[in-house]
């Protein structure tokens, strides 16, 4: 794990992102739960980086996925959705979001401790009402279409697990019958 990229202390990033503006850095932020990394995620990431020079990726903790996807969610737990975006090379740093409230809508302190000067996002992941909100504190939003027109975390998850009931229920058939 590159240890120095996973940044988990706001003060400290806040630092880290103030020594970059001084070497005239355009920061770029990003956020997501990246949970089961794929091809869309690595996309997207790759063309939020083209947006400035330092990419700064925010991943959902535990607590606040499962408030606004489901409580089956995450997958994979948000100490290696970290590590797993760590090792990807258009990411600068990573931290963790947990500002989540209790509807499962974020607060958005890493965007108002950063002051990014570009936030990209996609066109399904915050309400209008959201972006503007978010744009109160980076100079630009940049909303990109879907990455991947086929692979979904979601999609993947549903499909694996109606694959494994449809087995399970033909082998206990088998089982009743045999």
């Amino acid at each position: 794990m590159n240890k120095n990229k996973i940044v988990l202390d706001y003060s400290k990033l806040k630092e880290i992102v103030s020594a970059h503006r001084v070497l005239g850095h355009r920061i770029i932020s990003t956020a997501g739960s990246w949970d089961m990394l794929h091809i869309g995620h690595l996309r997207y990431l790759i063309k939020a980086k083209n947006e400035g020079d330092v990419l700064i990726v925010g991943a959902d903790s535990d607590r606040g996925i499962k408030l606004y996807k489901n409580e089956l969610r995450p997958v994979i737990p948000q100490k290696e959705r970290m590590e797993m975006l760590s090792y990807q090379g258009c990411v600068d740093y990573v931290t963790l979001i947990d500002d989540i409230d209790n509807n499962g809508a974020w607060q958005y302190d890493l965007v108002k401790t950063i002051l990014p000067d570009v936030f990209v996002t996609t066109n399904y992941s915050y309400t209008k009402k959201q972006i503007n909100d978010i744009k109160k504190y980076s100079k630009k939003v940049v909303v990109l279409p879907r990455q991947a027109e086929t692979t979904s975390s979601t999609e993947i998850i549903e499909r694996m697990v109606k694959k494994h009931l449809e087995v399970l229920l033909v082998n206990m058939g088998k089982k009743k019958n045999g």
